[in-house]
């Protein structure tokens, strides 16, 4: 199976906020067709530091669905130990979700490069708040 670009997202939150929150914005993105998930893992770090990682079947029934449907192949290429090293980055007392997804739109864009032999040298994405102190600056 060939892919589009992959990227990773972890995402933090405050306290322990696992909740269904983001699934209507990444429901949106799935159904366009511009991305797919392929694996989503969810992190806890408590007070004392201590780590708890949580695949999809680890959450409250109503919440493993909320996110089942928008899992079609969940490759498992993220674990535990990418999980635990990803934690280290957390503050005590919060939770984080990671994400693989696959930028479906860029598929065809990503076989065309590697039919014509073509490598990517860079690809990086840069953060909205440095794009906006830009375009501040040159105002």
């Amino acid at each position: 199976m060939a892919f589009g670009p992959i990227e990773m997202l972890m995402i933090r939150f405050p306290g322990d906020q696992i909740s269904g929150d983001l699934v209507p914005a990444m429901s949106e993105l799935v159904s366009g067709g511009l991305v797919r998930i392929v694996d989503l893992l969810f992190i806890r770090k408590d007070a004392e530091g201590s780590v708890t990682v949580f695949e999809l079947g680890d959450l409250l029934p109503e919440l493993a669905g909320q996110y089942a449907s928008l899992l079609n192949d969940v490759t498992e290429l993220l674990n535990e130990e990418d999980a635990y090293e990803l934690a280290e980055s957390l503050d005590n007392g919060s939770s984080a979700g990671i994400m693989l997804f696959e930028n479906v739109w860029a598929a065809r864009f990503a076989e065309a490069v590697r039919a014509s032999n073509g490598e990517v040298l860079l690809s990086e994405r840069i953060p909205n708040s440095v794009i906006e102190e830009v375009l501040a600056a040159t105002s």
